[in-house]
């Protein structure tokens, strides 16, 4: 068994990408997703890419799949009903919940409040507490509390979280009613704040983990019966789950911890964003995912993707760590219209999704988009997917001519209007996790992917000052790239509120070599051996008297040498970088996290074959596009011709099966030894 295979299952389509361990070589395809259910799009395309490849699927030694299923019980409203038992007195926690209302001001008055995903009636209290320091000051009522769970096995919950006030200090309560849960309620799956997040802040451990609870059984069901047709199907194959962090963990914690996978999906982009450019030799970038509907950005300093503490999906926000990634409302499918009131145009966020989708798809779909713009402009051939799917130009054209009469423009002005505004869009989108995050966009390489993004990178490239702008091979696949070749990883972590001078470096590093200790038996479970086991480790610190943290990373060596001032050194430069300034206050440590990454995977990209820099054997044909209000004549290229060495002059079209890049004006595309695009502009071409 000598293949990896990589699985991203998307809203339209479910991405594959095989791996061939010992050549490096790769076999790409793409089926229709089945929401329905998600593994029927999964089995399908593992057949279907194996007779591709002519391999059995018993050959397959291990897949790393990235799911939406967490996430869309979340988008959808679709999870657990969830039984919550709270300690006596906070039986009210989600409904108080934290004072902030997205929006501005305006949203006091619009944002309808959503429901908590525990009612309030499934909500029981235990008589209990457990003070700060993790001392039991009120034994558990244990006979009061088998009372009270009849009335959630009345209410036939489906999901139980236990989460009780400090319990990260002290998780015997939590434990105990955990045994009597499953002899009330048997076999029911629940979920205890003390392993789910095992932090100060009772709210944020609350709602994590009834997250975790709500989406918990319809994951679990899935990821079960998926394995096991993986396993009939192809033997004793390796499965793994992508974390939303980036990492990979196995089906039976998946199962158990879902909330750790609702940014599966973003997260396998910039993973594999981040090894194919690294391959070429760059760390520092900014990542551009567009697909259909939204566009996903990403920040990735020195080789690592920035990690958040939080992770927000629709109105949920919870603590968990994820690839710090933002979304914008702006694909391919993004709908243009013209207010009456207003007369001025607006792009998205509303999207025609697959079904009509876009006007050129040939679906029924009559309302313009940023496909059918680019359709308009010459940007897209006359068909996709390898001529799987065929454009309706004239369709297209019919829907932009609706904008253009609205505006009272020509109907080309109002498809460069379409592509101004939704470039606009995602520009807005890369400078919050750039500009606004205290770091200079010029400094980054962008990386375009996803189906429509090198359509756009270009020009996003030039309204970044961000070069060079790389286009990756299977850009339209590179999620599940990102699956393929990233590796497990556990993470530990506990509060421990101390300020320096009430701890010392020899107590903090104790406390960091345990949490590394836990962290490292995860891997291990899952056939890990020690040796291919690296460890880091972060700190969550503030200025005595603040209300927020900052995450800083650290290292065990450096503090036994130098002292926990060392760790305050950090955390300053970092404050002062995001917000302008630092104190002379005393620093207080929060939460300490120990993060263990397996390094078995050793997969490297394939290089291309030498050329003499004169793409000619993949042109294909002149074809007319409009940019910047001028007509030029572009060379459409056939990309899987290119050779290592080509230079390709903009304006040009690059075309394959998953996706299609445009080098504008003014520009070039040079192809690299491992299939990137690098695209300039021409004020940066060697004399």
């Amino acid at each position: 068994m000598r293949y990896r295979l990589g699985v991203d299952v998307g809203g339209t389509f479910t991405d594959l990408l095989l791996i061939d361990q010992q050549t490096n070589q790769t076999v790409r395809d793409k089926v229709p997703s089945t929401p329905h259910d998600p593994s029927i799009a999964v089995i399908n395309g593992l057949e279907r890419v194996c007779a591709k490849a002519n391999i059995s699927p018993k050959d397959i030694a291990h897949l790393m799949h990235g799911t939406t299923v967490a996430t869309n019980a979340v988008l959808e409203g679709k999870g657990a009903r969830v039984g919550l038992i709270v300690t006596a007195g906070f039986r009210q926690i989600l409904q108080v919940a934290r004072s902030y209302v997205p929006g501005g001001l305006a949203g006091w008055i619009v944002w309808p409040k959503p429901e908590p995903l525990a009612k309030l009636e499934d909500t029981i209290e235990a008589s209990e507490r457990v003070n700060a320091f993790g001392d039991v000051v009120q034994p558990l009522d244990e006979h009061r509390l088998i009372e009270d769970l009849k009335t959630l096995k009345t209410n036939e919950v489906e999901a139980i979280t236990i989460s009780l006030i400090n319990s990260f200090a002290n998780d015997v309560h939590e434990r105990r009613i955990a045994e009597i849960v499953a002899d009330v309620i048997p076999e029911i799956p629940i979920s205890l704040s003390s392993k789910i997040l095992p932090e100060i802040k009772e709210y944020e451990r609350t709602l994590t983990t009834v997250a975790n609870s709500y989406v918990r059984p319809s994951a679990s069901r899935y990821l079960q019966r998926l394995d096991h047709q993986l396993k009939a199907l192809t033997g004793e194959l390796q499965f793994h789950i992508l974390r939303s962090d980036g990492g990979l963990m196995g089906v039976d914690i998946a199962s158990s911890a879902p909330v750790s996978m609702l940014m599966s999906g973003p997260a396998g982009g910039v993973s594999g964003a981040l090894w194919i450019a690294s391959q070429a030799g760059y760390k520092d970038l900014l990542t551009l995912d567009m697909g259909g509907t939204s566009t996903d950005v990403a920040l990735v300093q020195g080789g690592k993707p920035s990690i958040g503490r939080e992770t927000t999906v629709g109105d949920l926000t919870i603590r968990s760590s994820s690839v710090d990634v933002r979304t914008v409302g702006a694909g391919g499918g993004s709908i243009a219209h013209v207010p009456e009131l207003t007369k001025a145009l607006r792009v998205g966020p509303q999207s025609a999704g697959a079904v009509p989708g876009p006007a050129a798809y040939g679906k029924g779909g009559t309302e313009a988009t940023v496909t059918d713009a680019n359709v308009v402009l010459g940007y897209l051939p006359t068909s996709l997917l390898g001529g799987e799917m065929k454009l309706d130009s004239k369709a297209a054209f019919e829907a932009v001519g609706k904008i253009a009469e609205a505006l009272s423009v020509d109907v080309y002005s109002a498809a460069e209007g379409i592509i101004d505004i939704v470039n606009e869009n995602m520009f807005g989108a890369l400078r919050l996790v750039s500009v606004q995050q205290g770091y200079d966009p010029r400094d980054y390489a962008l990386v375009a992917f996803g189906g429509a993004g090198p359509l756009h990178a270009n020009a996003l490239g030039a309204l970044m000052g961000s070069w060079p702008v790389i286009v990756p091979p299977s850009p339209g696949v590179l999620c599940a790239y990102g699956d393929a070749t990233t590796n497990l990883k556990a993470e530990s972590s506990k509060t421990f509120i101390r300020q320096f001078p009430d701890t010392s470096k020899e107590e903090v590093i104790l406390q960091l070599r345990d949490l590394a200790e836990t962290a490292r038996s995860e891997l291990q479970s899952e056939g890990v051996r020690d040796e291919e086991i690296v460890q880091s480790f972060e700190i969550d610190l503030r200025y005595h008297g603040q209300g927020f943290e900052v995450t800083v990373p650290v290292k065990i060596e450096e503090i036994d040498k130098n002292g926990l001032e060392v760790v305050g050194e950090v955390f300053d430069k970092e404050h002062e970088r995001m917000f302008t300034f630092a104190l002379d206050s005393v620093h207080e440590i929060v939460n300490l996290r120990a993060v263990v990454t397996a390094t078995q995977n050793t997969v490297e990209a394939p290089r291309l074959n030498p050329g003499d820099g004169d793409p000619v054997q993949a042109e294909r044909f002149e074809s007319e596009i409009r940019y910047g209000g001028k007509i030029y004549n572009a060379k459409v290229y056939d990309r899987s011709l290119l050779e290592s060495g080509d230079i390709i002059d903009g304006p040009a079209i690059l075309t394959e099966m998953d996706s299609t890049t445009l080098i504008i004006p003014e520009h070039f595309g040079t192809v690299d030894n491992f299939g990137n695009v690098l695209i300039r502009p021409n004020t940066q071409r060697e004399a």
